[in-house]
């Protein structure tokens, strides 16, 4: 069969190609109802489907932007995505999602591919240690955001949640409850990643703020599956901590594993909150503690920003958009 041109839409709509090009962008201020209903009637009944290669080439963009998550496994990146899926949908764009697995050479092959296939821009979860890349990328000018890290090094606009008031949350409702000896675990601090670093932080100064005791042994930072021997050795000490804070839904599941293994007992034993409302918390016995993030408006701020900035925006550069994260109680602690 014969590839359907936008010239046929136009005689069978009794139009100009101009007028079905304004139509097929969108352009709508100077088009009546009837000539828009002949056009989209025009092109269902022909079966028209425009060339988006040949578009792009035209109007010098690919209305698609690439999303790079560290962890795909994680709940936040979910629903992150989720956000920016619906925003840049409703705007007209498309995404494609790649997972670096927080893999540095993975992140540049990403970065790499997604410039070749000319996405418009880049929303990344960044592994921090391609700087020189990210460097490379902001003297182009080529638009990118950062979401959830924030590099220091490079001025790149981050989307951020305020890591230090998460864990303060925690460590006061920890306190509210009686607990004074308490610890922090949370996945690999080994190469900076921003959240993780700013929540250790937090729980240092406001156990430090609050007068209270701060036990080296019962704070770590290190691979997802060395989680549960950590918790081991914490369990093990003369007096071990009477509450833990899970610096990330996968620290969250590794605990929770390692309480159901070792027959522990919720908040009796083990007092538990954890950052990143995962939804399995409410139905869980006992049901979770958790201190959430604004995955929608963060995913949705991140997707505007990168938008806008495609479309010439200026904006701050290096500037960081912070959210608020919501202590959601429940019995766990």
């Amino acid at each position: 069969m014969r590839t359907v041109t936008i010239t046929d839409v136009a005689e069978k709509a009794g139009v100009s190609k101009s007028t079905v090009s304004q139509y097929m962008n969108q352009r709508y201020e100077y088009m009546g109802e009837k000539t828009k209903e002949r056009i989209a009637e025009a092109i269902d009944e022909l079966g028209y489907q425009p060339n988006i290669v040949a578009r792009s080439l035209k109007q010098k963009t690919s209305t698609t932007i690439g999303v790079i998550v560290a962890n795909i496994a994680h709940e936040f990146s979910t629903q992150i995505v989720r956000s920016i899926e619906e925003y840049c949908n409703a705007s007209n764009y498309h995404i494609i999602v790649c997972n670096a697995e927080d893999n540095p050479e993975k992140e540049k092959k990403y970065i790499d591919m997604l410039r070749a296939k000319q996405v418009d821009g880049i929303i990344a979860f960044p592994t921090s240690m391609n700087v020189d890349l990210y460097r490379e990328l902001t003297l182009e000018n080529y638009p990118m955001i950062f979401i959830d890290r924030h590099v220091p090094e490079v001025e790149v606009g981050s989307i951020m949640l305020d890591n230090k008031k998460a864990a303060q949350l925690a460590v006061d409702e920890f306190i509210e409850h009686g607990y004074s000896r308490t610890g922090i675990l949370t996945t690999s601090i080994q190469n900076h990643v921003t959240p993780r670093i700013e929540r250790i932080e937090g729980f240092i100064e406001t156990l430090h703020d609050r007068d209270l005791p701060v036990n080296e042994q019962f704070i770590r930072g290190v691979e997802v599956d060395q989680i549960p021997k950590e918790l081991g050795k914490m369990m093990e000490q003369p007096e071990p901590p009477e509450a833990i804070l899970a610096g990330n839904d996968l620290s969250l599941i590794a605990i929770l594993k390692y309480v159901k293994e070792n027959n522990l007992t919720i908040p009796e034993d083990l007092a538990l909150i954890g950052i990143d409302d995962v939804p399995f918390a409410s139905v869980y016995y006992p049901e979770l503690t958790t201190i959430s993030q604004p995955t929608t408006d963060m995913g949705r701020r991140a997707a505007e920003l990168l938008i806008n900035r495609i479309k010439g925006e200026k904006q701050s550069e290096q500037a960081r958009y912070s959210f608020e994260p919501t202590l959601i109680r429940r019995a766990s602690c």
